[in-house]
This record gives structure tokens, C-alpha cells and sequence, in this order.
């Protein structure tokens, strides 16, 4: 798979490159959403304790954020093919040996380093930036909006699935068959291929990784475009770990939790598409800040509000409508600011502060919890949380930085 050469990529059909990438992003994001299907299992034949357990996922979750960057440098150095490749072979082999895995170091091998890992590679930044590469800028918006909403349909498709095997094959044999559905995604590396080389029209210097990033760091944009998916990162997490716990909280039977973790997945999906048709209709930024506004405002009509099922449910299909809705407006400036060259790197930086956001939500929400028996001070803190992300987009420039274009140039 030769995808570092200089030579410009042939043209790739639209829907087929969406095809390749959603697809990718729905095998490897669906099988590790559904995980958490596997705790008790896991917990009942390690006996290790469902705190040590809990320790392998919560590193996986850093440990996604962690290689973004890093995944995004090899892909524009080495090309996008070949990182995907081999993310999509590390998940399969992480999630494929995890039943065999009997101590705290060994599940946070499998599932922490190999799965988390793979899918890292295999992930947003990637991915994105690929798409990126491949699709006319008039038609990105759409293309990285329903890219983005591939991960939420995978969890939609994978978690029934996975279900389905625990009970006709074991929970090992389930976890097992999901490891070699991942080896699905690998022909998408072949229809993903390039670098940024491919991206740079013919005779235009390319911006070395390196300085890309010292001119993205200069770029107060660009920084205030990571701080506000930092804002993103520690919503999202709160939601995904601590929603059941604060509907249990609210007295109200365990139905309604799974009912509003499936409705913030489904209408992801008709946010991230819908975002993705809007970008190229408004300011990306102004779009950012109507979401985060959007954010803070729910979760106040919330918190005043009756806490019955019907409400928790409508709660949920407003946060899943901006619940990743940030991703396409994100990638999309970081891609206007700099161009397709260096986006994986670039991008996949933007990733990192989304994940240490994420780290964040998900363990003060349970340190709050513990310290005060509910979890109002988090929600508190996300309301200011919002309206700071909605303000610190305003002052976006949306031009590319002259010093980038004159590297390029």
C-alpha cells in the first residue's frame, strides 16, 4: 500500500469516499461503545473488582485522545492508509484478546493501549482529514457532518449486535467476533490513501509538520477554537458516563437511562448531518457558538424543569442534536485555516484537548457525586462551561493566517 508518493490521487466517487470513511468510523467507534455491554461480564470472571476494570476504560478513553496528534502527524508524513490499517488491526487484536486477559494490567493492555489505541488511529482526526483531502471544498461540510455521524450509527448498529452474541455465543465468543468485524474496515485504507502531498496543488511547497504546528500555536484562532472543544470534550463525557446515574437520581426507573442514551445517539446522527449541510450555508464559528448556547440553556430548562420520563427523553434528544454537532464546524476551520495539508496533525491536536476536556467530565462528575450525593455543582459548572465556549468563538478570524500562506506559497 503505497500512499506516500508524490503522485496526485485519482478521483474517488463522493459517496464512496463517505462510504469508506463512515463505515471505518462506525466499525471501530460502535465496538467500543459498546464495552461497557462487557464490565460485569469481564468483573465476574476476572474478579478483579469493577473499580479495576473501570481503571482499563478510563485510560482508553485518554489514551484515544492521546494518539490523535500523533496518529494525524504519521498519516500526513506516511499517508492515511497506512495508519488506518493499522489502527483497525490494533482494535481488532485488542478487542480479540481481552477475554483472555486476567489481571488489571493486562485488561488495560487490551483494552486501554491496543483497542483505544487502534481506534485512535482509525479515528476523527484521520479520517476527517482524509475526507477532507478527497472531497471538492464546496461539498466537505456535508462530507465530514456525515462522516461524524458514521460513529454514532455504529454504536446505534454494534450494541444490539454485540448483545445478540452475548447470549447465542458467551460473552468471550461475542467479544471475540466483534474483534474480526472491525477487519471489515481494512479496504478502506486502500480507498483512503495519500498524504498531504496529494493535498497541495501541483508545484506549491508543502508546510512541514513541525512548523504547521508552531504557526498553529501562534494562531489565537486556532486556540480558542481548541478551548471550545475542550468544552465539547467535557460535556460530552459527563453525559455519556453520569446521565444514567443522574436519572437514577431523579427516582426514575432504569428504562428511561437506556432509553435517553439511545435517543442522544439517534438524533447525534440528524445533528451531525445536519451541521455538516449548514457549514457550508454560515459562519462555522457563529454556528459553534449558537450549539454551545444551545447547550447551556438546555441544561438550565432542565434543571428547572420536572424531572419525569418524558422530560428526561426530550433532555436527551436535545443534547444528542449538538451532542458531536461541534465536530464538523471544527474540523472545518481547522481545514480553512491551514488547508488540507498538516490536517490530520493539526486537527488530531484539536482532538486531544476534546478528550482531556472528556477525562475531566467524567471524573469530577463522580467526585461531585460523591462529595454532595447529586450531581447539580457539575451541571453548575457546565452551564459557565457553555457560555464560555459560546463566547470565545465570537472573535474567530475565519481567514487562513497570512504567515501559513506565505510558508505555502
Amino acid at each position: 500500500m503505497n500512499d506516500a508518493t508524490g503522485s496526485r490521487p485519482k478521483h474517488v466517487a463522493f459517496w464512496l469516499v463517505l462510504l469508506a470513511a463512515a463505515g471505518t468510523f462506525a466499525l471501530t467507534m460502535g465496538t467500543r461503545q459498546t464495552m461497557g455491554l462487557f464490565l460485569s461480564p469481564l468483573n465476574t470472571a476476572t474478579g478483579l473488582g469493577l473499580g479495576s476494570i473501570s481503571l482499563a476504560f478510563a485510560f482508553g478513553q485518554l489514551w484515544w485522545g492521546l494518539t490523535q496528534p500523533f496518529a494525524g502527524a504519521m498519516a500526513d508524513k506516511v499517508g492515511a492508509g497506512r495508519v488506518l490499517f493499522a489502527g483497525a488491526i490494533l482494535v481488532a487484536v485488542g478487542t480479540f484478546i481481552t477475554p483472555l486477559m486476567t489481571t488489571t494490567w493486562g485488561l488495560i493492555l487490551a483494552i486501554g493501549v491496543l483497542s483505544a489505541g487502534g481506534a485512535g488511529m482509525a479515528g476523527p482526526a484521520v479520517l476527517m482529514a482524509a475526507t477532507t483531502r478527497l472531497i471538492s471544498p464546496e461539498r466537505r461540510g456535508l462530507a465530514v457532518g456525515i462522516v461524524n455521524a458514521g460513529g454514532s450509527f455504529g454504536q446505534f448498529v454494534m450494541a444490539p449486535i454485540a448483545a445478540a452474541l452475548m447470549v447465542g455465543v458467551g460473552w468471550a465468543g461475542a467479544m471475540q467476533i466483534l474483534g474480526l468485524i472491525v477487519l471489515l474496515a481494512l479496504p478502506a485504507a486502500f480507498l483512503l490513501k495519500g498524504n498531504s502531498l496529494h493535498s497541495a496543488p501541483a508545484g506549491q511547497k508543502v508546510v512541514g509538520t513541525r512548523e504547521a504546528i508552531r504557526e498553529a500555536l501562534r494562531n489565537p484562532s486556532y486556540l480558542m477554537l481548541a478551548a471550545g472543544f475542550f468544552v465539547c470534550g467535557f460535556h460530552v463525557a459527563f453525559l455519556a458516563t453520569h446521565l444514567p446515574g443522574v436519572i437514577a437520581s431523579c427516582g426514575l426507573p432504569t428504562q428511561w437511562a437506556g432509553w435517553s442514551l439511545a435517543m442522544i445517539g439517534l438524533f447525534n446522527i440528524v445533528g451531525s448531518v445536519a451541521m455538516g449541510w449548514a457549514v457550508g450555508r454560515w459562519r462555522m464559528k457563529s454556528l459553534l457558538s449558537l450549539v454551545y448556547a444551545a447547550r447551556g440553556l438546555a441544561v438550565i430548562v432542565f434543571l428547572l424543569a420536572p424531572k419525569t420520563g418524558p422530560v428526561v427523553l426530550l433532555f436527551a434528544a436535545v443534547m444528542g442534536l449538538t451532542f458531536l454537532s461541534t465536530v464538523p464546524p471544527t474540523a472545518g476551520l481547522v481545514a480553512k485555516f491551514f488547508g488540507p495539508s498538516n490536517m490530520a496533525t493539526l486537527f488530531g491536536i484539536v482532538m486531544l484537548t476534546h478528550q482531556v476536556g472528556g477525562f475531566l467530565g467524567a471524573w469530577l462528575g463522580g467526585k461531585v457525586f460523591e462529595a454532595t450525593g447529586a450531581y447539580d455543582w457539575v451541571w453548575y459548572i457546565d452551564i459557565v462551561l457553555a457560555v464560555g465556549a459560546a463566547l470565545v468563538h465570537l472573535p474567530i478570524r475565519e481567514a487562513a493566517p497570512r504567515r501559513m500562506a506565505r510558508a505555502a506559497a
